[in-house]
């Protein structure tokens, strides 16, 4: 299984999402830097021995063998391990790198969505229709949208959801999307506002449930600070949410099953 965390605007928590789901994920997992504007795993994960990640060991060097010709199962060689244990695919370090993965980025994709022993949390950061991973985008059985309550914010994810809506008439189709919303823990009306929104706007994408806005468990999340998250609002509300998005992901092999 392969699932996209993006937002369409901003930095609502796109990486700290897809960092928190990678290490709560209830199966062997992979967490994949794919953000085209430059990733920061390399930069703030560290190995369970404390060291620096090899920054030219992850989509870089896994592009340059895949002009050659490698199999879904050659990219465990290009994985690195981060403390707690998640293996991770670490991404682009400024975006002018992005240049050269162009040509590649479907064959990146295929190999994984076809991960033979993992599945995939790729951290897609924020789309635009020009998007250079929009074959990722497409590849993924599921994506999720990340959102913060605000009306501005909320008018920029409609617009994008219709665009994801229209990738549906493009060979490769469009994924599985759902949205969940960052918010304080105490928020009751935000993802019922949203929802009813995007429904009286003939968008059908279920807004699947919040993530708690835990400044304290994001910073430990992005390495800046030192303490156990396990027990943290952040990390229970993300994990709970966790059946949803494999049954959102399940959607799309179920609709793919009746054509």
């Amino acid at each position: 299984m392969l699932l996209g965390v993006a937002s369409a605007k901003g930095a609502p928590g796109v990486t700290t999402t897809a960092r928190v789901l990678a290490a709560v994920w209830p199966t062997e997992v992979v967490l994949a830097d794919c953000d085209p504007a430059g990733g920061d795993l390399a930069l703030l994960a560290r190995t369970p021995a404390g060291e620096v990640l090899d920054p030219d060991r992850g989509l870089l060097s896994l592009a340059a063998d895949a002009r050659r010709g490698v199999g879904a199962r050659d990219v465990a060689a290009h994985l690195q391990h981060v403390d707690g244990g998640t293996a991770v695919l670490c991404g682009i370090g400024a975006p002018e790198q992005m240049t050269g993965l162009g040509p590649m980025w479907p064959t990146l994709a295929q190999l994984l969505h076809r991960l033979p022993t993992a599945n995939v949390v790729a951290d897609l950061g924020r789309l635009v229709p020009d998007t250079p991973v929009l074959p990722l985008v497409q590849a993924c059985d599921a994506l999720v949208m990340i959102v913060r309550p605000s009306v501005e914010a909320f008018g920029h994810l409609r617009e994008r959801l219709r665009w994801l809506a229209s990738l549906e008439q493009l060979p490769g189709g469009a994924p599985a999307v759902g949205v969940l919303v960052v918010t304080e823990s105490s928020d009751r009306r935000s993802a019922t506002d949203l929802q009813r929104l995007l429904a009286s706007s003939g968008i059908t994408v279920p807004v699947l449930g919040t993530i708690a806005l835990d400044r304290h468990a994001a910073d430990v999340v992005q390495g800046r600070l030192d303490r156990g998250l396990s027990r943290s609002l952040l990390v229970r509300s993300v994990r709970s949410l966790v059946p949803s998005l494999r049954a959102l992901a399940d959607t799309r092999g179920f609709a793919h099953a009746q054509v």
